[in-house]
């Protein structure tokens, strides 16, 4: 526990370092007259403003502030591997995350901003025991504590009406999500949830109302210590290669039931020559050669969006994209070894669409049905191209914890890719507070791209099926209080004939989450 201690001091005092010493207006110069009192401006409820002010949130005109916590406690079992006799692995995993948050925004004028968040999270790990330290202590051995460090989960200037135009720029670490998420949502996805921030700079300019385009440059590295080190620094991993991008994207929501975005995108891949040094002083495990690889992808994509002819209860949104480039490929080397990666580039042509529909009932219960269907065009490895589509920045569970662990002995953490997927979800409101989504999938394989190949875990791939399994997934969310709110999320997948006769067994998931904000 002194650990935690440690952190918990250095955290306070940067804390009122950062508040201290944060840029505020200069005070004007004394005077030996007595000033008449100041108008007093009043809220909506008739308090001054002084009066009403947050000591927290807002402690001078200039400073506003904030904080959340979130505690998890996380389940799995044969989640990475579908093998309750799994060799050289542990079936079950049973761990618990804890992250604080704390982030400021300074005022410097009307139109700039200065904005930090810091992040701190750090997990007890109870199995498996390739992830509790070694020696002789039982105690070590049964509960082992990971302190991990402090990050700059955002520090970025933000400039609205830049030029005197309708332009905002963003510049510096930053969230970014665009559409709902498909390609961009987190640029970090080796740490989980713990952020998913890009390292970018941002400009959106509004054309009209309801009508934006945004120009991105993104300079992400898989260190993340390459531009800011953390407090306590464990020199981990965001990401499994340096990447460069760029995103044109525009949206046009002026018609009251079609709206559409329209994008293009560029990412380029670049291993990390010293990348087996970080990995060993992360502690990732076995980190995949095949999961950094060279790359420079072009993708053309757009969604359509809205209410079926102004009805109250339909909704749709229909995305799609086409892939192009050159990447490195793999080649498979036999039983117990899986595939390593070539040297030589080959051309990129990848396809990928994502589609809902949704009933909403309208009534006390908020009742919806929806329809989804997806597909990513896998790779067939006999052609000497590459027709994997590649999820670019939306590596994260976006419909399933559980495959964003089942996926990594085959593409990487969370690249859920090679999919036709089939869903079918209902949610209902049942109380004020209290809400339920149930959902059932249906998922193929559109390649049996790793044939008969057996990983060295034993987790391997059948000769000729391609039907992946079904995936069911609840979630029961709660909102306790104004500032408080949980869940409880449970999957359970049961693996189909794409996978080895050996590698079908039942994979569980699940999640208790509670989350407070200050």
């Amino acid at each position: 526990m002194k650990g935690v201690w440690k952190l918990l001091i250095v955290f306070i005092v940067l804390t009122a370092a950062l508040t201290t010493f944060a840029a505020a207006p200069a005070a004007p110069q004394q005077s030996t007259t007595v000033a008449p009192p100041a108008a007093t401006t009043t809220t909506s409820s008739g308090k001054s403003i002084e009066d009403s002010r947050d000591w927290f949130h807002h402690p001078t005109d200039w400073l506003t502030m904030g904080a959340d916590e979130r505690f998890r406690w996380e389940y799995g079992w044969n989640i990475d591997d579908l093998k309750s006799d799994a060799k050289h692995r542990d079936t079950k995993w049973n761990f618990l995350r804890q992250r604080l948050r704390w982030w400021t925004k300074t005022k410097i004028n009307d139109d700039m901003d200065f904005n930090m968040r810091l992040a701190w999270e750090f997990r007890e790990w109870d199995t498996p025991n390739r992830k509790l330290g070694s020696g002789s202590s039982l105690e070590k051995r049964i509960h082992e504590q990971d302190l991990s460090e402090i990050i700059f989960d955002q520090l970025n200037l933000t400039v609205r009406n830049l030029g005197g135009a309708p332009l905002t720029m963003v510049f510096g670490r930053q969230d970014i999500f665009l559409g709902d998420g498909w390609l961009v949502c987190d640029a970090g996805p080796l740490d989980g949830s713990r952020s998913t921030y890009f390292d970018a700079l941002r400009f959106t300019y509004k054309i009209a109302d309801q009508q934006t385009l945004d120009a991105i440059l993104i300079a992400n590295r898989a260190a993340e210590d390459a531009y800011i080190a953390p407090i306590n620094n464990r020199h981990r991993l965001n990401t499994q290669q340096d990447e460069l991008g760029a995103i044109l994207y525009y949206t046009d929501k002026t018609r009251p039931n079609l709206s559409f975005d329209a994008y293009f995108m560029f990412k380029g891949d670049n291993p990390v020559n010293h990348l087996n040094n970080l990995i060993g002083s992360a502690g990732y495990d076995g980190f995949p050669p095949w999961w950094t690889r060279k790359a420079q992808i072009y993708t053309f994509g757009g969604a359509l969006y809205g209410a079926i002819n102004g009805s109250e209860h339909w909704k749709y949104r229909m995305e799609g994209a086409v892939q192009t480039g050159r990447q490195q490929g793999l080649v498979p080397l036999g039983t117990n070894n899986t595939y390593s990666v070539t040297h030589s580039m080959k051309n990129i042509m990848a396809f990928g669409t994502i589609n809902k529909i949704e009933y909403n009932f309208n009534d006390e219960k908020k009742n919806k049905l929806r329809l989804m269907a997806e597909y990513m065009s896998g790779d067939d490895p006999g052609d000497g191209k590459i027709q994997q589509f590649n999820t670019l920045w939306g590596q994260w569970p976006r419909f399933s914890e559980l495959l964003a662990y089942a996926y990594n002995l085959e593409t990487r953490v969370g690249d859920i890719t090679n999919l036709y997927r089939l869903g079918f979800g209902h949610s209902i409101q049942l109380t004020e507070k209290l809400s339920m989504d149930t959902d059932y999938n249906l998922l193929w394989a559109d390649e049996n791209t790793f044939k008969n190949q057996t990983h060295s875990s034993g987790f391997g791939f059948s000769g000729r099926g391609k039907f992946r399994g079904q995936l069911v997934t609840w979630m029961l969310k709660y909102q306790i209080t104004k500032n408080l709110k949980a869940h409880i999320l449970l999957e359970d997948y049961l693996p189909g004939n794409y996978y080895a006769s050996g590698s079908r067994d039942n994979a569980y998931y699940a999640r208790v989450n509670l989350e407070y904000t200050f």
